[in-house]
């Protein structure tokens, strides 16, 4: 078995994480790949010895891959995905971070949990991409012009709202006054959708959510939308330019921009553990049925 990793590292938190991860593959004889600013971090902590194979960009990693480990929070995965990207590798997530959806495998159950993917036990979860297109062509990098969480506007320089005119395949929906706007995944909707008072999807369920930030008009709610449709939106306001994230990575745009929103046509793989469901997720992280009276 041939395993890429990468992490991210939060000091003395994330040591004993990492050295158990290495100690079990070592033992399996499994060959490791390690990202190249990662392994540097893990000389210089003294964490590992001896010399690792490395991988740098997305175009190191190929079909000879059975699987990347992700070391850290949710966060570190969505850049873990910048790497897999249509490769199809399968992406299995060590919380080494706070409250996470995404890296399932918790430092308690390190050993139990990879013994499970080295034995194939394990099932995929196939997590659906929103693309990004802008007219004029804007700052956005057309290599990373995906997200797996959410695609958002929101203003910039000024406490004033913007304007953002949506259409749902070219039918004009509503103009939205507000802070901003999230488009979001099923994936992503345990994420700054949820917070602004988005529904949670599970991740199977073909369909985008539509969730408006501090919007003005009261009237204006989270919106359930089938994966397939076209979303184009243009935006305006006092300022020149405003702001548009792909989960982690912000650009700033030129108001009256046409911005394309559509589903991409290849999904993130992502490693799921027959005890590590996604209902239980929501319970554990979301503290549901902790309430007594239930």
């Amino acid at each position: 078995m041939k395993i890429a990793i990468f992490g991210q590292y939060y000091q003395n938190y994330t040591k004993p994480i990492i050295k158990d991860i290495f100690v079990f593959f070592n033992h399996n004889n499994v060959e490791l790949v390690i990202e190249e600013k990662f392994l540097e971090i893990l000389y210089q902590e003294k964490i590992i010895e001896g010399k690792f194979a490395t991988f740098s960009t997305h175009q190191d990693l190929n079909s000879t891959f059975d699987l990347l480990i992700s070391i850290g929070g949710d966060g570190t995965i969505l850049k873990a995905a910048t790497f897999v990207r249509d490769s199809g590798i399968p992406i299995l997530g060590v919380n080494a971070g706070r409250l996470g959806f995404l890296a399932k495998v918790q430092k308690e159950n390190i050993g139990t949990f990879l013994q499970i993917v080295l034995e194939k036990k394990h099932t995929i979860s196939k997590r659906t991409l929103l693309s990004l297109v802008t007219s004029p062509n804007n700052s956005i990098n057309s290599d990373l012009n995906f997200a797996m969480n959410e695609i958002t506007i929101s203003r910039k320089d000024t406490t004033s709202m913007i304007t953002i005119e949506a259409y749902l395949n070219g039918e004009y929906l509503n103009s939205y006054w507000a802070d901003g706007l999230i488009i979001s995944t099923p994936t992503g909707s345990t994420g700054y959708s949820l917070s602004c008072g988005g529904p949670v999807l599970t991740p199977d369920v073909k369909s985008l959510v539509i969730t408006p930030v501090a919007p003005h008009n009261l009237n204006a709610r989270p919106l359930v939308i089938p994966d397939d449709t076209e979303i184009k939106l243009i935006v305006s306001g006092r300022e020149e330019n405003y702001l548009i994230s792909l989960d982690s990575r912000i650009s700033s745009i030129s108001n009256n921009s046409e911005l394309t929103i559509r589903k991409t046509p290849f999904k993130i793989n992502m490693v799921e553990i027959p005890e590590e469901t996604f209902l239980k997720t929501l319970r554990n992280k979301l503290l549901w049925g902790e309430d007594k009276r239930n």
